[in-house]
């Protein structure tokens, strides 16, 4: 079964890129980033949304 978990491909907490990779494995993590960063700036939620997800999400070596 399928786990949404960090990334290995991280840039600041693995958070986007493993959103991505559980979504679409053929998905840029970028745009996932700049989706994150652009309603970040239309919604100040987004940023404790991610928070929360780095906090939360288990890294990958742990959900195998």
């Amino acid at each position: 079964m399928k786990r949404l978990t960090k990334s290995y491909d991280k840039k600041l907490a693995g958070v986007c890129a493993g959103i991505s990779e559980y979504f679409n494995p053929e998905l840029d993590p970028i745009l996932v980033r700049i989706g994150f960063v652009v309603l970040g700036v239309f919604n100040p939620l987004m940023l404790v949304v991610y928070i929360i997800l780095a906090i939360v999400m288990p890294e990958p070596e742990t959900a195998r």
